[in-house]
């Protein structure tokens, strides 16, 4: 069988089989077949797409590339929640501890932040030596201990992923479903989760632009899932506008901490409890309502706090700094309004790339970030605004970076005299 062969088959419209894309992956992974044909593959899958048996072949075949997750001896229900990205997007800060004080397992590791989308391993490292690396003997010890623990992707997790996405980010063939979700759920995959749900991000900070875009690749990974045996569904999440109120690393993380802690609600603690209760219902809890009630409970009785003390204490670190304020950098300015009415409109990305602007964020993969800089939100869309009011504050090691950054997020919003219909965060679940 020729790689040749195979990707004139794909390029004709014709279903490849399993063991012609066990080649492809296998080629890529062990370097056999040359990226130039890996991505003459890409682009002929960019316009002939995959077939729902296809794409579920390929993904297997990607989270089989390397190392895969299987800890037997850990009992109870293992579950794992993952988004497509967003801009404020710290929920599994909150959802992960909340679920673990329910008795769920949670075994996730978790990826870096790049361009206008924040990492949860760049939040987690923003705590005071706090490991974000461990073996897997401790992965597995803290997840025992705890019911809970968060690392950073290995280098052999899924390593044909990494190929095909460096080749596909420079081939033009990133925005392609079956690409997409292969790619994520390859790498859900190799972990030994019993349940998966998908937050699934649509709006101006997000991935998906459009609903129907969000509504297929939510589908499509639903699909796979379940064609691995999993208890799976997808929640499509609005990113019209940040979530929650603060943009950055060790800003975001002490925004889960007063979550968690039972002194802020909104935007935030809503989606949290609706993709948490989507997690215990798929994991025969309860119904509906009393899942959600479950998160409610595990918050307001302290049981969630407590229990991400405990995780991040297992993991070498210490909230000392965000008990005492001192997470905060040198500098700050605030951002006033230059009219009054209502705040209309609060593009997520201009908001992310403003925190980036500021330090927080990548524009390659290999930057050094400033895990201390970001933005905290004094308004969000459907409040009032008067002329000279706080809008923000940006805050940053440098003050030079200021000007920028406030520049991009004046360009973010926009105050109308009339008041914009409410925000509907949940539009759909796909189960």
């Amino acid at each position: 069988m020729r790689v040749y062969d195979i990707i004139k088959k794909k390029r004709d419209g014709f279903e490849l089989t399993r063991e012609e894309l066990s080649l492809i992956v296998k080629g890529a992974t062990n370097k056999t077949v040359p990226e130039y044909q890996i991505s003459a593959f890409l682009m002929a899958v960019y316009f002939r797409g995959m077939t729902r048996r296809e794409t579920l072949d390929f993904t297997l075949e990607i989270a089989s590339s390397g190392d895969v997750i299987s800890p037997l001896d850990l009992d109870g229900v293992k579950v794992d929640k993952h988004s497509t990205g967003g801009v404020g997007d710290k929920t599994s800060l909150i959802i992960s501890p909340v679920l673990s004080a329910l008795g769920l397992k949670v075994l996730k590791m978790s990826g870096r932040g790049l361009g206008h989308t924040g990492g949860t391993v760049d939040k987690l490292s923003s705590i005071k030596g706090f490991k974000t690396e461990l073996s897997y003997s401790e992965f597995i010890n803290v997840c025992k201990k705890t019911g809970l623990s968060i690392i950073g992707q290995t280098k052999n997790l899924a390593p044909a992923d990494k190929i095909f996405y460096a080749l596909r980010d420079v081939t033009a063939t990133v925005d392609s479903i079956p690409l997409i979700a292969s790619s994520i759920m390859g790498k859900k995959l190799t972990a030994s989760d019993d349940v998966i749900v998908l937050d699934v991000k649509v709006g101006d900070g997000a991935f998906m632009k459009s609903e129907e875009d969000a509504k297929n690749l939510a589908t499509v990974m639903v699909d796979i899932g379940k064609g691995a045996g999993k208890k799976i569904s997808a929640v499509i999440t609005d990113m019209s506008e940040p979530l929650g109120y603060a943009v950055g690393n060790a800003i975001e993380v002490k925004e889960a901490i007063d979550v968690l802690s039972g002194k802020v609600k909104g935007d935030l603690y809503n989606v949290c409890k609706h993709l948490t209760a989507e997690i215990l219902y798929l994991s025969n809890y309860g119904d509906f309502i009393s899942c959600e009630k479950a998160f409610e409970s595990a918050i307001s009785s302290g049981l969630a706090y407590d229990k991400f003390l405990e995780f991040v204490t297992a993991q070498g670190g210490s909230l000392e700094d965000f008990e005492t304020g001192n997470y905060l950098p040198k500098y700050k300015m605030e951002v006033l309004s230059e009219s009054s009415g209502y705040l209309s409109k609060l593009n997520a990305e201009k908001v992310g790339v403003s925190a980036l602007y500021l330090g927080a964020g990548r524009q390659k993969v290999d930057d050094v970030i400033d895990l201390s800089s970001g933005i905290v939100l004094n308004k969000k869309v459907g409040d009032r605004v008067e002329k000279g009011e706080i809008l923000c504050t940006l805050y940053a090691s440098n003050e030079s970076l200021f000007e920028r950054a406030k520049a991009e997020f004046l360009s973010a919003i926009e105050v109308s005299a009339k008041k914009p219909s409410d925000r509907i965060l949940i539009k759909e679940t796909i189960r």
